[in-house]
């Protein structure tokens, strides 16, 4: 198991079954956020996002970090210059990585067998912080937040049309005062599970959208991964990760990890 500490600007390894910290790597220039594994090559990618935060990152930085799973180690690192300030990156089917560049508004393409940037993709937008890839392949979605057309100020989930490229619904997310921060599927479709930063929970919420539950879990919950019938949600304001039992709808225990967790994943 793998965990981005982003509050300690760390990465650290844990037992999958006692989440014991048995590696931390250190070193890395501030501060490292979001994590890519990709356990079939033995390799995790973590960018350097800057000293800042969304949309406020006056020194970004412009490397991607590449881990060693199986030797736990900081092995070298991709220069993405001139493109700087990386944050969110997703492996598409071609096999390339995708990466957000906030503060070039671009979108990086990465080759993996050379880890060499390959292309930049116009996103127009400079706060343009994540992004997700259709399971085909076929497009790539990233947030413009300049042009406002969107209004987070409630705590909703927009449903869009991907065909006709427009919001068809509105979701407000019961239970939770603020607004929400991250949305992931489960790997099987499932359900979608949404954190919100500033409420302290994360919202089960099944694929028909009528039926959902929001759970309290710690401080300033960020990513999730989800493992078996478990959904592990790391926080980031009090350092610890909260594990979730999906078929009860409930949390099922926490423990800490770092000084705050924002992502983590498993390999």
């Amino acid at each position: 198991m793998i965990a981005v500490d982003k509050i300690g600007a760390k990465v650290l390894f844990l037992n999958p079954v006692s989440f014991e910290t048995e590696v931390v790597l250190d070193g890395f220039p501030r501060t490292v956020h979001e994590l890519l594994v990709v356990p079939e090559t033995g390799l995790a990618y973590v960018p350097i996002f800057g000293d800042g935060i969304h949309g406020r990152n006056p020194n970004p930085g412009h490397l991607l970090c590449i881990i060693d799973l199986e030797k736990r180690a900081h092995v070298g690192d991709i220069d993405l210059t001139p493109y700087i300030a990386p944050h969110t990156l997703r492996l598409a089917p071609d096999g390339m990585i995708y990466i957000t560049c906030e503060n070039s508004a671009v979108v990086a393409v990465i080759d993996r067998s050379t880890h060499k940037v390959v292309d930049a993709i116009d996103s127009g937008s400079t706060n343009g912080h994540r992004l997700v890839i259709s399971p085909d392949g076929q497009r790539l979605y990233t947030e413009n937040e300049e042009d406002g057309t969107v209004d987070d100020a409630q705590p909703s989930l927009f449903l869009i049309d991907t065909a006709d490229g427009r919001v068809t619904d509105e979701v407000r997310l019961e239970g939770v005062p603020k607004a929400a921060q991250i949305a992931r599927y489960a790997p099987d479709n499932s359900l979608i599970a949404v954190t919100s930063l500033n409420s302290g929970t994360v919202s089960l919420i099944d694929p028909s959208f009528r039926q959902q539950t929001a759970i309290e879990v710690g401080s300033q919950p960020m990513d999730m991964a989800f493992r078996g019938d478990d959904l592990f949600v790391a926080c980031q304001g009090d350092g610890s990760i909260h594990v979730i039992d999906i078929p009860g709808r409930r949390a099922k225990h926490s423990f800490r990890a770092g000084a705050g967790c924002e992502c983590l994943g498993f390999f």
